[in-house]
């Protein structure tokens, strides 16, 4: 255990120091900036439009083109963004980074949601029919930008592959189930294994489905909690906000159990959990969203953007109140999906009989829409081999991280994350003439 130890602080110092430090924070800072501004700020300023067209997609009707309505991608991509990140790496965030991570994770999540747009307008642009509907995403736009890279197609689709297993989110469900019902793991783990195997056999109808039903769901009952706990919080919310807004550009102290956090460590921690919680740059929803039967590549892509404010400041905003409010963000609890299930538990009893369940109708539809991208980047390097070879690398690796804690899972999809978001966003800014942000 001393060796593992060892090499996952290796890993740590590479993520935060490296990765998610030096490199990745200039790389991610610089395409927001430079994205925001040739788009004129389309988060901020087109945002009408883009809710106009949500309510159109809403109201769509079935026809015999091939591919998927715009309301079931929307919803197979929205479910990998909305899942267990917005619960507990939000809360994990502002327990290393303070309450100042709140603020950036808001604000680099819904200024970030113009890359996330641009990585969809690409996907659509240069997707390719098959059979059954299309197929997109980085490994048919990033040859484009790298021509003279030959096998960068198949390194983001191994990428892409290792993250559609979400080992993180898997290991948050299962140590929920079998802590609070004393369940053993093997048996938590098997049953949720079923479970998505099974969601992802019928493709994006299924997985769209039942996104359509669980999120909109988790989204009315979460809200309602939250804005409970806020409202009867005896904190003061003007001194929170000062609190939130000072910590934002200077670091926050040693407080509780809270080691304290410098700048760099708070932007660093804000900004890769924004990238995964929201998949900015990631890429894999880029792969559902291209399935859709929509022609209206612009029109469509802006959906994201809806889906990334949907996810800021709603989700994530949420999540990161309750910890705040609640203070348990200074008390001593390692597994983030517990951290958030002790905050809602200062205002709600028999939370531990019910978090397995919210977590999991969270988690469940993140799980099978991030696994069933993986399928389509296996498929896309080996054919149907390529795709046998997924399910058992999927059985493989969720079966070796229940047994480990969701800490260290969280390592190696933030590790990956950020090795996919510098490769997808290299291309992106390589194909930056080609972005179209008229709707």
């Amino acid at each position: 255990m001393k060796i593992l130890d060892i090499i996952f602080e290796k890993i740590i110092f590479f993520n935060d120091v490296i990765l998610w430090g030096y490199l990745g924070m200039g790389l991610i800072l610089t395409s927001i900036i430079y994205l925001n501004f040739k788009s004129r700020f389309m988060p901020i300023t087109q945002f009408s439009n883009i809710f106009k067209y949500f309510l159109v997609c809403t109201r769509e009707k079935k026809t015999d083109d091939i591919g998927v309505s715009s309301m079931k991608a929307f919803f197979a991509g929205l479910g990998g963004c909305i899942g267990i990140g917005n619960l507990a790496a939000v809360g994990v965030a502002i327990q290393i980074g303070g309450p100042g991570a709140l603020f950036w994770v808001c604000v680099v999540s819904f200024l970030g949601s113009v890359v996330k747009y641009a990585e969809m307008m690409l996907a659509l642009k240069y997707r390719e029919p098959y059979a059954k509907g299309y197929d997109g995403g980085p490994m048919y736009f990033l040859p484009r930008a790298f021509p003279k890279f030959k096998g960068i197609a198949v390194i983001i689709s191994v990428l892409l592959g290792i993250y559609g297993a979400d080992v993180y989110m898997f290991s948050v469900i299962k140590t929920s189930f079998s802590t609070n019902f004393h369940i053993p793991d093997t048996v938590a783990y098997l049953g949720l294994l079923a479970l998505v195997l099974l969601g992802v056999k019928e493709g994006i109808n299924r997985v769209g489905a039942i996104g359509a039903v669980l999120l909109p769901t988790f989204l009315a009952m979460y809200v309602g909690m939250s804005i409970w706990i806020v409202w009867t919080s005896p904190v003061s919310m003007l001194n929170l906000i000062k609190i939130i807004f000072t910590s934002a550009f200077t670091g926050h102290a040693a407080v509780g159990a809270f080691a304290g956090s410098s700048f760099l460590l708070m932007v660093s921690k804000s900004i890769s959990t924004s990238v995964y919680a929201s998949d900015i740059g990631v890429g894999y929803a880029s792969i559902l969203q291209s399935e859709t039967r929509s022609r209206e590549i612009t029109k469509q892509a802006s959906l994201s953007i809806m889906g990334v404010f949907l996810n800021t400041f709603v989700i994530c905003l949420c999540s990161m109140l309750l910890v705040l409010v609640t203070g348990v963000w200074t008390e001593p609890i390692a597994d983030g999906g517990m951290l958030v299930q002790a905050a809602l538990s200062k205002g709600f009893e028999n939370m531990t009989y019910f978090m397995p369940f919210f977590l999991f109708a969270i988690g469940y539809t993140s799980l099978i829409s991030s696994f069933l991208s993986g399928i389509k980047c296996a498929r896309f390097v080996k054919g149907k081999l390529g795709v046998k070879f997924y399910y058992a690398y999927g059985i493989f690796a969720f079966s070796i991280f229940s047994y480990f804690s969701s800490y260290y899972a969280l390592i190696i999809m933030t590790l990956v994350g950020g090795l996919l978001t510098i490769i997808n966003l290299s291309g992106i800014l390589r194909l930056r003439k080609e972005i179209d942000f008229e709707l």
